[in-house]
Order: structure tokens, then C-alpha cells, then sequence
């Protein structure tokens, strides 16, 4: 197979690939904090969420002062649901939305 079929073969995997959406966490191992987000799509968020972190440049004030005081090491990310964007069809960002505020709530969380 050459370097050009090993390509497209890539990215044809990547297109059919499937899409999960759901709610995530990132928890401060040190100092307790929760922050709860969601995302259209879950296997790309963490790498945008730390690269942030890593740049300084977090919106979020807390969460990037806690990756700046404890380091990255502290700082997991945690996925709390899963939601298949084919089963909800149109009701999906209201889903996503109702049970990010339920999360919220739940772990007393900051919403990002």
C-alpha cells in the first residue's frame, strides 16, 4: 500500500468514524475542584481543553489558575455520559443541555 492509499484509507476511517457527544469533568486531584462541560464531540475535546490549559489561555479563570498552581498531573478528565447524536437526532443539544445543569448541580461543579 502506498504512502497515498495509506491516506485516504486514514482518513476514510476517520469520516466513518463515529461520533459520541456527551458530558465531561475535569477534577483538580489537589484542591477538589469539579468543572462540567459538554461537547459535541468527546474524542476531541480533552486535546482542546489541555491545549488551552498548556497555552494559558483557559476562559475559565479557576480551572486555569488550578492547572497553573498544581500542575498538569493534577488536572483529569473524566467523561460522566454518553449520548449518541444519531438516536437524538434534533433533541440533542437540548439533552445535552438539561443534563449538563443536572451534573452541574450534582457534583457542585463550575460549568465550562
Amino acid at each position: 500500500m502506498t504512502d497515498k492509499q495509506k491516506r485516504k484509507a486514514a482518513l476514510a476511517d476517520y469520516r466513518e468514524r463515529k461520533v459520541e457527544s456527551g458530558i465531561l469533568a475535569l477534577r483538580c486531584r489537589k484542591d477538589d475542584g469539579v468543572w462540567v462541560g459538554r461537547a459535541q464531540d468527546l474524542s476531541k475535546v480533552s486535546n482542546r481543553l489541555f491545549f488551552t490549559l498548556r497555552q494559558d489561555a483557559h476562559p475559565h479563570p479557576s480551572l486555569q489558575a488550578a492547572w497553573n498552581t498544581h500542575g498538569a498531573d493534577s488536572i483529569a478528565f473524566e467523561v460522566l455520559e454518553v449520548f449518541d447524536p444519531e438516536e437524538l437526532g434534533l433533541g440533542l443539544e437540548r439533552e445535552m443541555k438539561g443534563r449538563h445543569a443536572d451534573w452541574v448541580e450534582r457534583l457542585g461543579a463550575v460549568r465550562i
